[in-house]
Parts: structure tokens; sequence; C-alpha cells
């Protein structure tokens, strides 16, 4: 059987890189970019890197996005104006028997939007305290964390009906249990520091994950941190 190879070539700047393959193996990841809240369409920017080393680079704009994966995995970066950026890890191997590798991206708000609490912030919406940050293994909370701390004080003095929960989440490495008690003790200590700033302890609610619900499963470095997070549900406002 006589095969057929396709040449790609990619450039950035001043430098292009080809690449050639059997054309029945080529992969490819595609997938729709969408509100979190709305659920619609959004205009952004996709760029793209193969790992480790960023030998293929491409950039797209649009609402949707197709592109070749060359048998290795891949950082996608999603932006959009007035939305949080999003960072996803793509493997060829979860393509399915088409070797298509569906990746649909939602963004949801930027973190800012602790400042719009009346516009944005309904009951059942969910933050990702980006800027919290602790010791590795500890439940002391980062200096740098209490700027971002401090908007949540701000956005619950504004809103004095306002209930959140603080759910607390780590990697999936380690001792299940370990981890259940340490995403305990993180939201214990963010639920301190809130009511330390005269939010009434009634009004902060928290619920510990552990290591059961990761938003990345890859074991990579990249992938544990996404995973070790404190997000913010608002249970009533």
């Amino acid at each position: 059987m006589k095969r057929v190879f396709l040449l790609f070539w990619f450039v950035t700047g001043a430098i292009s890189y080809g690449f050639a393959q059997n054309a029945d193996t080529l992969i490819y990841v595609t997938g729709k970019i969408t509100s979190a809240e709305t659920q619609e369409p959004i205009e952004a920017r996709i760029s793209y890197q193969s790992l480790p080393y960023g030998s293929v680079v491409g950039t797209l704009s649009g609402s949707s996005f197709r592109f070749p994966l060359f048998n290795e995995k891949y950082s996608i970066t999603v932006e959009a104006a007035g939305y949080a950026p999003s960072k996803y890890m793509l493997d060829p191997a979860e393509a399915g028997e088409d070797r298509i590798l569906v990746k649909d991206i939602e963004l949801g708000l930027p973190n800012s939007a602790l400042d719009v609490a009346h516009e944005t912030h309904t009951e059942g919406t969910v933050l990702v305290l980006k800027e919290l940050m602790f010791e590795q293994g500890r439940a002391k909370i980062g200096a740098n964390s209490y700027a971002e701390l401090d908007k949540v004080v701000i956005m619950m003095s504004q809103n004095p009906n306002m209930v959140i929960q603080l759910e607390g989440h780590t990697d999936t490495r380690g001792n299940p249990k370990a981890n259940l008690k340490l995403s305990q003790s993180r939201v214990d200590a963010v639920k301190d520091y809130l009511t330390s700033k005269n939010i009434p302890k009634s009004k902060v609610k928290t619920k510990a994950f552990g290591g059961t619900a990761p938003i990345s499963r890859e074991n990579t470095e990249e992938a544990h941190q996404l995973n070790r997070r404190v997000e913010l549900r608002i249970i009533k406002n």
C-alpha cells in the first residue's frame, strides 16, 4: 500500500518549522469557546505550543479552533477580553477512533469580578481564588494572598445577605486522608481570615474535597498546580 505523507509548516516570527507525518495517523484537536455564564460563543485568542520544548507553536483567533497534534502533548492558552484566561493540556492519546480530540473550553469571569458583585455574583456562581497561595503541604496563607482575600471581604460587606462556601482542593498525589485534612485546614484558615475582618462566621461555610475533584488528571506539575485551589461558591445572595 502506498503511504501518503503531509508536510506542515508553522511560522513564528522569522522562524518556520516543517513536519512530515503519515496522513493516516494525523490527529487533530478541535473545540468551541463559550462563556461559562451564558454558554454563548466567545471570540478569543488561542495560542498553543508543543511540550516540553515548544518546537511547534501557533496562534488562532475566533470562537472555535482546529489544529494538528504531531504525536506530542501540547499546552493551549485561551484569552478573551472580560474573561479570565484558561490554560489546558492536550494529549493526543485521548483522541477518539476518528483521530479527533474534542476540547470545548468555557471561560469564566476574571478575579476582578469580585469588585462588581451586584452584577455577577448570583447564587451558584463559583470563583477560583487564583492569587491564594499556601506554603507547600501546609495551611499557612502566603502574605501575597491577602489582597485577594480583602476583595472577598469587600464583596461580602457590600452584599450583607451573601453566604459563601469555601471549597478546598489538593492535587491527587499523596495519602487521600491527609489530602482531605489538608484541604479542610486550608479553607478553615481562609474562613478565619475573613471572620477576623468582621465577616460573620455564619456567612462562611467550608467544604473539603482533598484530591477527589481534580480539574486535570495529567501527571505533570502544571496539572498539579491547576488542581491545588480554593474555590468560592456563592450559595445565597
